[in-house]
């Protein structure tokens, strides 16, 4: 098997603009507060009996899998679990929607089919314009849901429509996916220290 060579150049520059995020993120108490806010919005919700749900596209739908998996299932702690779902893992239910009615409104529906007041719903979008996301957002909104976004710079659409936006001070679409499970794990750590110290 041939060795490829690293390019070490793109690898360096690459690990600099990560730290460069983080340090970003690091000096932004506005973020920090926002992160600390958003894990007491869970918080308040799963101690009411309510439940976190979460929804992206392609990456920030992984993204979204991902923080629901340490939720539920387990974060750094055995614990009890914790009612929190990705709205995209039944891909029956997202293609029938779709196909019959418009990918955007496939998680609004999702919404209002399991959503109820008080409970939590976060959207990630790097580019805060996903229509899909808007509308899931919008439709919580009307259920009386506490609504959550995390975007990279400046928020796009979802920044006008969310009761809280955490934005990544970044326009570059893998640091900011980066970012949002550096975010999301914070936001479970402290979510679970909270609710079992």
């Amino acid at each position: 098997m041939s060795r490829v060579k690293a390019p070490a150049d793109l690898i360096t520059s690459t690990l600099e603009s990560h730290l460069k995020m983080v340090q970003l993120i690091t000096m932004d108490s506005d973020l920090q507060s926002g992160l600390a806010l958003a894990a007491q919005h869970c918080i308040h919700s799963l101690e009411q009996g309510g439940k976190v749900l979460l929804c992206g596209n392609g990456g920030s739908a992984a993204d979204a899998q991902h923080i629901s998996a340490e939720l539920a299932g387990r974060f750094l702690k055995d614990r009890p679990a914790i009612h929190a779902e990705a709205l995209h893992v039944n891909s029956s239910y997202l293609t029938a929607v779709g196909n019959d009615y418009d990918f955007d409104r496939i998680y609004a529906r999702a919404v209002e089919a399991k959503g109820k007041a008080g409970d939590v719903l976060i959207g990630l979008s790097t580019s805060g314009n996903s229509a899909n996301i808007v509308q899931a957002i919008e439709e919580a909104k009307d259920r009386d849901m506490v609504t959550i976004a995390l975007t990279g710079s400046g928020g796009g659409k979802l920044r006008e429509v969310v009761d809280l936006c955490l934005c990544v001070p970044s326009t570059e679409t893998p640091r900011i996916q980066e970012a949002h499970i550096l975010m999301g794990h914070i936001i479970c750590d402290i979510i679970e220290r909270s609710l079992f110290p």
